[in-house]
């Protein structure tokens, strides 16, 4: 019996062998950087003295950055820059692949709206070796002391018009009936989610502590209130599941302050289906998406926050044109424009965990169905067809 038992462990051992032997080994990682196959200065080409620009969106599926994309190469281009444009599908590993490839195909300057603002790190290292400057758009790029400069809305105003409109459409200071409200917030991995959800609850506090407002699923902090990747589709779930746990029929629902508007329209499909009350829910957003312009204006959504992204690329442009030509701009970059819009230098509130990053930050305004015909159309940023369909102006 012990020499049948000895044989098999002797056949086990040989198939393992065998195994380990025969499979394909990983290629080894490149060991300076912590990246495959990351490449020296050597392997970085030119394009006969023209111009590179490096653009890494993180995704197509907001709308809102197929616009920014579409903006910063127009302006780009424009100045007789060559653009690459890169769109990461949301994974941080294809955002840090795009810029290596960007940084090998002889970028002169990057413009990143981060996936994850803090998985970065080693790719703008990467950059810095290759005197490549680092403008973090739109979101902020952190624990990375390469990043040169970030150019922005106001992201922390943002949250506080979202939280004023629900003060001033319920009427709080005036109400002596407690109102109920609940929050979706956004990506904790989005670095301005929080800046819109501090914005808002700084601002809305007061009525919290007051009771004047209460959240009767008791979901408050930032954590549980959070939508992954924007989600309309997880933002939609969870508030199904807060209006069947929390709302009865009997009980109503004033508010529901969402972080932007793909969380909004997630808000009004679970309204719409699992809300049984008759009163209208005022509902939050940002950025101007157009199935959310089409809400506004048959009144199932109060608002949207709007940021002329326009006006971000024309800063970014400008911004990024100055460090090609070796200037370190500050408040002179603004002084020196003749914008037609409200933009501000910033040294003392963006702190990325490594420095204080210099920030340019434009106004963000509130679109309401008063006055949304004026800011959106009478401004030419959103168009009607014939048929009467709405569509984004190029």
């Amino acid at each position: 019996m012990k020499k049948v038992i000895a044989a098999l462990l002797t056949i086990s051992l040989i198939l393992v062998c065998l195994y380990f032997g025969l499979r394909p080994q990983p290629e080894p990682v490149a060991e300076v950087t912590g990246l495959i196959d990351a490449p020296t200065l050597d392997d970085i080409h030119t394009d006969d003295g023209q111009t590179i620009v490096g653009i890494s969106m993180p995704d197509r599926l907001l709308e809102r950055w197929n616009k920014d994309g579409s903006y910063l190469r127009a302006q780009f281009e424009k100045k007789g820059c060559k653009v690459l444009l890169r769109y990461a599908n949301n994974l941080i590993d294809t955002q840090i692949d795009d810029i290596v490839d960007m940084i090998r195909e002889g970028a002169d300057l990057l413009v990143i709206a981060a996936v994850d603002g803090s998985a970065l790190t080693e790719v703008l290292d990467l950059a810095k070796s290759a005197n490549v400057p680092i403008i973090a758009y739109d979101r902020l790029i952190m624990d990375s002391d390469v990043v040169d400069y970030y150019v922005s809305f106001d992201n922390y105003k943002v949250g506080v018009l979202q939280a004023q409109y629900i003060i001033r459409i319920l009427d709080l200071a005036h109400s002596e009936k407690p109102k109920h409200i609940e929050f979706v917030t956004g990506d904790p991995v989005d670095n301005n989610a929080r800046y819109f959800y501090n914005g808002a609850m700084d601002t809305i506090k007061p009525y919290l502590d007051s009771q004047k407002l209460i959240s009767l699923s008791g979901q408050v902090n930032f954590y549980e209130t959070a939508t992954a990747q924007w989600s309309t589709d997880i933002a939609q779930q969870r508030l199904q599941i807060i209006l069947n746990s929390y709302y009865p029929e009997n009980v109503t629902l004033d508010a529901v302050l969402c972080a932007n508007d793909s969380t909004a329209l997630g808000a009004v499909r679970a309204l719409e289906s699992d809300y049984t009350q008759k009163n209208p829910v005022a509902v939050t957003g940002q950025d101007g998406d157009i199935a959310n312009i089409y809400n506004i204006i048959n009144g199932t959504q109060g608002m949207t926050v709007f940021k002329a992204l326009r006006e971000e690329s024309v800063v970014t442009v400008a911004l990024g044109l100055a460090l090609l030509d070796g200037k370190r701009p500050a408040e002179d970059l603004i002084a020196a424009s003749d914008w037609d819009f409200k933009c501000s230098y910033n040294t003392t509130d963006y702190d990325n965990g490594k420095k204080l990053v210099a920030s340019y930050l434009l106004e963000p305004i509130t679109i309401t169905a008063d006055n949304i015909e004026h800011q959106l159309f009478d401004t030419g940023y959103y168009r009607r067809n014939s048929a009467g369909l709405i569509y984004a102006a190029k």
